[in-house]
């Protein structure tokens, strides 16, 4: 009876140790398999908080659209999107509510570049990478910001015209400047200015401040016409809120001609939209910068993936025809921005041309 009872606590000893040895390896492969997905950096989890700046504009409404199906199509898990309507305060209020739902990580597009500090503060103090598309935030941590050269834009647009007016060796243009208190308006307002200062002192600028918005610009365009009915040239800084009230202007004043008929006036603009690329084909306006809808969100959403899985950003050219700059309050991803004209208006690589009609 020994014998047996001897055995019998044998067998348990044996099957207790079994199991043991059982839950340590899982444990091991529960751990390693962890750790692997950290070390991974597309395998970030957690749900992102996503705020559109604006819904007044046809380039915004376009980066949403690519949002909601980049969100759609991809693995990231996005809360419910929200839009702050120019409105740092709103913006502010959105990435609370963010915060209070979990997000690892947050994508936004700060209109205003210097008041958006507290909001990224308030982000980095709870460790919550932020992804900045289209602005740069002046202050305030970011994990990368995912825009064009905007100074590029400006230089870009400075000498289309120069060259458009070249022949004259004079001339004048009206420039609609984005609101100065965003980093874009300001880079593509200081770039358009130093350019046409250094390379085409004979063309006049009048700069028109515009905080984006288009009815403030057709009303100084037409001021500006009325004291000017010489003018040469246009550069609109967006034309997702400039180009139909500019139109719609030009056409009342019968001043729309076409591209090489005495009276044309130059123009150039920013943003790339469908409507920009019909107005080239038509001859209404003579070309635009095409600012990549399409890439600002599948990036914005690439770098938050790898935001909230831990991995580090280093400055240098990436595999997606971009390059990464240090800024002083984090990275920047500068993707490419392609001038449009007649020449290339139908290129299929360009991202207007690529939406369902």
């Amino acid at each position: 009876m020994r014998l047996r009872t001897t055995t019998r606590l044998t067998a348990r000893t044996r099957m207790r140790t079994t199991s043991t040895v059982a839950c340590a390896v899982l444990l091991a492969a529960t751990a390693l398999a962890g750790c692997n997905r950290e070390s991974d950096p597309g395998s970030g989890g957690g749900k992102v908080g996503i705020d559109m700046p604006r819904n007044d504009s046809d380039f915004w409404n376009s980066y949403q659209d690519y949002v909601k199906k980049g969100v759609k199509d991809g693995d990231l898990d996005s809360l419910p999107l929200t839009n702050s309507l120019n409105d740092i305060g709103k913006l502010a209020a959105n990435v609370q509510t963010f915060t209070d739902q979990g997000a690892k990580a947050v994508i936004m597009a700060p209109q205003d570049t210097g008041a958006v500090k507290e909001t990224l503060n308030l982000l980095e103090e709870k460790d919550i990478p932020a992804v900045s598309v289209d602005t740069r935030p002046d202050a305030g941590k970011v994990y990368m910001v995912v825009r064009a050269d905007n100074r590029a834009y400006g230089e870009k647009a400075c000498k289309f015209l120069g060259e458009q007016l070249k022949g004259k060796g004079k001339g004048k243009v009206a420039e609609f400047q984005g609101d100065l208190s965003s980093i874009n308006g300001r880079d593509r307002s200081e770039a358009f200015k130093q350019c046409m200062t250094e390379n085409y002192p004979g063309i006049k600028v009048f700069e028109l401040a515009t905080d984006w918005k288009g009815e403030v610009a057709s009303a100084k365009l037409q001021s500006t016409l009325a004291a000017h009915p010489d003018l040469n040239g246009i550069y609109m800084q967006a034309g997702g809120v400039f180009l139909e009230p500019t139109l719609a202007l030009l056409e009342r004043k019968k001043l729309l001609k076409p591209p090489g008929t005495k009276g044309h006036i130059s123009i150039i603009s920013n943003d790339g939209i469908p409507q920009e690329l019909d107005a080239i084909r038509a001859g209404k306006i003579d070309a635009t910068v095409s600012q990549p809808a399409d890439l600002y969100a599948k990036y914005a959403l690439y770098w938050a993936k790898k935001a909230m899985a831990g991995e580090k950003v280093k400055a240098g050219p990436t595999d997606h025809d971009s390059t990464i700059i240090k800024i002083p309050n984090g990275y920047e991803d500068q993707l490419p921005a392609p001038l449009v004209t007649k020449d290339n208006v139908d290129d299929p690589k360009l991202w207007a041309n690529q939406l369902e009609k």
